[in-house]
């Protein structure tokens, strides 16, 4: 277990910055793995999913729970962007970002990048997959910057 652990707190730290592996995923975290390949499928926490790790490319794709936490818990997190407080509500249902609304983002992020959408006021809005680098979602007007996979109003319907 503790080989596993070791493995997804790298993977974490790799996508979002160093150390957040050790707090995104603390001692107590369930991790349970393929019954036909052994190979790390989901981590959870207290029976709720904090993260996949995807078999296409072995990184992580975090749950609304884990993004709770790395913005409320972690400093050193990069994978943040900012949207206006009018694209929020319709990020939060789950619609995607698109690159007119983005205020801010982590100068980290690159395309196809896992990304925590949050307002201006740092509250996590939605999960998704960044299909353009920061430099491009601040600079372009028009397109879609975000896949939004999760809206967090969508976890409370």
């Amino acid at each position: 277990m503790e080989n596993l652990l070791r493995r997804v707190r790298s993977v974490a730290d790799y996508q979002f910055g160093n150390g957040v592996g050790a707090e995104l995923f603390p001692e107590n975290v369930q991790i349970i793995c393929s019954k036909i390949t052994g190979r790390i499928r989901y981590v959870s926490i207290n029976g709720e999913r904090l993260a996949t790790l995807r078999p296409t490319d072995g990184m992580l794709s975090i749950s609304l729970a884990a993004a709770e936490r790395l913005a409320t818990n972690d400093r050193n997190a990069c994978c943040f962007v900012t949207v206006t407080e009018e694209a929020a509500k319709h990020v939060s249902a789950g619609s995607d970002v698109f690159a007119a609304h983005v205020l801010e983002a982590d100068e980290e992020v690159r395309a196809r990048d896992e990304v925590i959408v949050i307002d201006e006021e740092k509250r996590v809005l939605a999960v998704g997959r960044a299909l353009l680098a920061s430099s491009e979602m601040c600079a372009f007007k028009i397109g879609v910057a975000v896949k939004v996979r999760h809206g967090s109003k969508q976890r409370t319907e």
